[in-house]
């Protein structure tokens, strides 16, 4: 018997934070700059109380230096993993399901949403994502404002006959300047008055989840329950 094909091992840590290091200055020439600062500024912090808090303990000296290299280490760290997670969504903004990107991986807790859209254009390939949170129910629009206001006017009509008590709100992602960025969408989430709590929130989603699940419409004037069987000829 030939022998099993070894899999390829996977790349360590280390070799891993290296490559999202090279990725992220490669896309944003500024990140290398802000991790710098990240890191310099606990590590004198640390240097800085080291001196005035303990000057004749060395015990205490070295405590605090230690203390401000790891502080250091975290901000980079934190900053990288930042900086790194915009690069990333810069190289898909643009592109039809960057949305459902973002609201598969970076959404928190405390809201649902599908990486599916719950409406596309065809001829454009605009799309409306819908989540729902403790801000009520929020429509994303993918696409310039000009063409994707009135998909989500659709949907808000369809939605407000469902659950009329809820407020609908607009996101709207794409060109235009005054649009939501990739990596701005949960922060601009989190940013809307809460009005639902944990319980309310899991009713709506499940009660909206429910719309598309109805199979093909009924084609107008026909009564499902009124409908006779033929009689045998």
């Amino acid at each position: 018997m030939a022998r099993a094909s070894k899999t390829p091992k996977e790349p360590g840590r280390m070799k891993q934070m290296w490559q999202v290091f090279q990725m992220t200055r490669r896309y944003d020439s500024k990140a290398v700059w802000y991790m710098l600062a990240a890191f310099l500024l606990p590590v004198a912090a640390g240097v800085v109380a080291a001196f005035l808090l303990a000057p004749g303990n060395v015990v205490g000296f070295i405590l605090y230096v230690v203390a401000g290299v790891l502080a250091g280490v975290l901000g980079l760290l934190i900053v990288l993993g930042r900086r790194a997670e915009r690069a990333a969504y810069g190289q898909i903004a643009g592109q039809p399901g960057a949305v459902g990107a973002v609201l598969k991986s970076s959404l928190r807790r405390g809201w649902q949403a599908s990486e599916m859209p719950v409406n596309v254009s065809p001829r454009t390939q605009d799309a409306v994502y819908r989540a729902v949170g403790r801000g009520g129910v929020v429509l994303i629009g993918e696409g310039p404002r000009s063409r994707t206001t009135r998909m989500l006017e659709d949907e808000r009509r369809n939605i407000a006959r469902v659950i009329p008590n809820v407020p609908i709100n607009f996101l709207y992602v794409g060109p235009d300047e005054d649009s939501v960025p990739l990596h701005k969408i949960v922060r601009s989430l989190n940013q809307f008055k809460r009005v639902l709590n944990k319980p309310e929130i899991l009713a709506v989603s499940n009660r909206l989840n429910s719309l598309g699940k109805g199979g093909l419409p009924i084609p107008k004037g026909v009564d499902p329950f009124k409908v006779r069987a033929q009689r045998p000829r």
